[in-house]
């Protein structure tokens, strides 16, 4: 879940030194959008390779002292190579875990995650695992390959055949004469200039566009289009011949090569002093953890509840008849999907721009429905869309991995969008400890202020890529209108559009955080501006988009079935649900509205599925009560992410005034 990127000359180019630090500085840029984390570079030469890497972002990177003493000791390049990380496996504290990752004469930037990795090492006790990163992987298993007779590309070949995952990676040796470059999922593009003595590839095709139109390197490339590095495919590209040899990575005998060359040394500049990752020692606390976080259910399962649904008198404007029936039961319209063919129909009513070329942005959050959706689109619709994700800091390792899972198997194109992480989980950190001030159920949902920009940046994919639909997986029968009801609004409505607030809820709003802010001045921090943004993404620009979920029926059992049995899905190891496992913040605050309300998301969503007669109403409130235990993994690596003491907020939270 990174960007990786590159420029190669040959030796008779007439690229100079300065065009390559202009053009190295620009991809460190741009390439931030896929990962702040940390961020490195490598530059080429005829002898050395020196490779810079650092846990800051790519500007940052680029700053700094020991980055012009790289240049100044490469005067004459073949090129180099980069990567912008989002940490996934391995804190960006431990050096050996940034990109490009070095093992046993080899550099690798790998975009994706080898989900696989911890089956691999175990399969060949012969390697020796050294760093956290799961890149390792991959250059023990080539060079291990290489050590057994086999050529560079058969080598990586047979490595990725024992891996899973979507990833496109590029790989550089001390005793090979240029790269290889190969994706299973098709996020790897490549331009090469008119005279074939400069190549630049990227992992995005807008990134590389804007990179071959830059001024340092417009008159290189005129009228040179990026090609798609296709899934299952590889290129060899050597240092004296920039034209790409293609490979599959199913060849059996791949009929291209690279040759061995004297040993060009890779130089790792290793930072003088390195810091010791922070991991919070939890040893001997857990059992006192599971009591804080243990409830005393019976004044929960005392509350007078729907005697058709399960909601109970805490929900908000809630009213019972004089049978016992809800409101909401009564308003309920039911769930009328409009089928497969509705939305064959409207996919094929898309203009049509090649066959291989997408036409579809379908947001994956590595959340069951969107796995599902997408999986769908590619084997029942015949399309081939581009899977979108927005990670702001509370996307968990788990749904990551699923993403990776999925885009993997299916061999479909990813992009991935970083938000600042450090400065979100600060900013979460920030409204966490103010809301612990003073607990109030209706500004709870501040601490996910900071994932709304996904429809802005869904609607700025869609025009960077010439796309003509979004095609979100929202499922409307998990609508959580509950949580703008604390704060005054009443949604019991029906909506054309999942995320809608009529004008006059939008002013109620207002007022209503309006006034919790002057009750608690701890809420005016640095995350304004950013809960701003989010409040505009998420209410007041055009969505324009249409939902899968509004034309195939939701049905738990199937997505279920499917995911399991046809892309590996993996679940979490505290819940038996499915539901939420992926959003690292959903364990938390429905652990508050447990605490404070006496119900959850999942009582909201269960009462749903009753109205539609998918669920009995004793097997829903069989369910419910299962998942809303709370999950101690899942709240204690939210309180760890986001740097707030885990007692001490769950001390808060249960002093917290009650509904009930």
């Amino acid at each position: 879940m990174c960007g990786i990127f590159g420029f190669l000359t040959t030796t008779t180019s007439e690229f100079n030194q300065a065009k390559n630090h202009r053009v190295a500085d620009y991809f460190l840029k741009l390439s931030e959008a896929r990962g702040k984390d940390a961020s490195g570079l490598a530059l080429i030469d005829a002898e050395k390779t020196r490779v810079l890497k650092r846990p800051v972002r790519g500007r940052d990177l680029s700053r700094t002292h020991e980055y012009r003493e790289l240049w100044q000791h490469s005067p004459r390049l073949n090129g180099f190579l980069g990567h912008a990380r989002m940490v996934t496996n391995g804190s960006e504290e431990t050096h050996d875990n940034n990109q490009p990752v070095l093992k046993s004469g080899c550099l690798c930037l790998q975009n994706g995650i080898f989900v696989n990795d911890s089956d691999i090492w175990p399969r060949f006790p012969e390697l020796r695992r050294e760093h956290e990163v799961d890149t390792e992987v991959l250059i023990s298993l080539f060079q291990h390959f290489r050590s057994q007779g086999h050529l560079p590309v058969s080598a990586l070949v047979r490595s990725f055949r024992e891996t899973k995952g979507a990833n496109s990676i590029a790989l550089a040796c001390e005793d090979l004469d240029g790269i290889l470059i190969a994706t299973t999922n098709g996020s790897l593009y490549f331009a090469l200039g008119h005279s074939g003595q400069e190549l630049i590839f990227a992992s995005e095709k807008y990134i590389l566009k804007k990179i071959i139109s830059h001024s340092a390197v417009a008159q290189y490339f005129l009228g040179v289009q990026p090609v798609q590095v296709r899934p299952g495919e590889g290129y060899v590209i050597a240092y004296d011949n920039l034209s790409p040899q293609l490979f599959g990575l199913d060849d059996v005998q791949p009929t291209v090569e690279l040759n061995a060359t004297s040993p060009r040394q890779l130089v790792d500049l290793r930072p003088a002093v390195e810091a010791a990752p922070r991991r919070p020692d939890h040893s001997g606390k857990l059992l006192a953890y599971e009591k804080l976080l243990a409830i005393d259910e019976r004044p929960i399962l005392a509350l007078r509840r729907c005697s058709r649904c399960l909601l109970p008198e805490t929900f908000p404007f809630i009213q019972y008849d004089q049978e016992g029936v809800c409101n909401f039961c009564h308003n309920y319209a039911p769930y009328k999907p409009q089928g497969h063919d509705a939305l064959q129909q409207l996919v094929d009513s898309l203009p049509r721009k090649g066959s291989d070329s997408p036409n579809v942005l379908a947001p994956l959050s590595g959340g069951r429905d969107s796995s599902y959706a997408i999986h769908y689109m590619k084997t029942k619709l015949g399309m081939n869309p581009v899977a979108y994700t927005y990670d702001w800091g509370m996307v968990t390792d788990l749904a990551r991995r699923n993403v990776y899972r999925v885009c993997g198997e299916l061999g479909i194109e990813h992009i991935l969008i970083s938000a600042d992480i450090r400065g979100k989980r600060r900013n979460i950190r920030k409204n966490v400890l103010a809301w612990l001030h003073r607990p109030e159920l209706g500004t709870v949902p501040l601490f996910m202020a900071g994932d709304k920009q996904f429809f802005y940046y869904a609607n700025m994919l869609k025009e960077q890529m010439d796309l003509d639909l979004i095609l979100f997986s929202m499922n409307p029968l998990e609508r959580t209108d509950f949580k703008s009801g604390f704060t005054g609004t009443n949604e019991n409505y029906s909506k054309q559009k999942h995320y809608h607030l009529s004008a006059r809820s939008q002013m109620q709003q207002v007022f209503y955080y309006a006034k919790q802010v002057a009750l608690n001045p701890a809420f005016i921090n640095s995350s304004v501006a950013d809960t701003l943004f989010g409040y505009v993404s998420y209410y007041l620009i055009p969505h324009e988009y249409e939902i899968f979920y509004d034309y195939i029926p939701w049905d738990e059992a199937e997505i279920e079935q499917t995911l399991q049995a046809e892309l590996d899905w993996e679940t979490a190891s505290d819940t038996e649900t499915t539901w939420r496992i992926g959003d690292g913040t959903a364990s938390f605050y429905n652990y508050i509205y447990y605490r404070m309300a006496g119900f959850t998301e999942n009582d909201a969503q269960r009462s749903n599925l009753i109205r539609e007669g998918v669920l009995s109403r004793d097997k829903a409130w069989e369910l419910v009560h299962r998942d809303n235990q709370p999950r101690l993994e899942s709240i204690l690596w939210y309180c760890d992410t986001i740097g707030v003491d885990f007692a001490h907020a769950i001390e808060r939270i249960n002093a917290a005034p009650r509904l009930y």
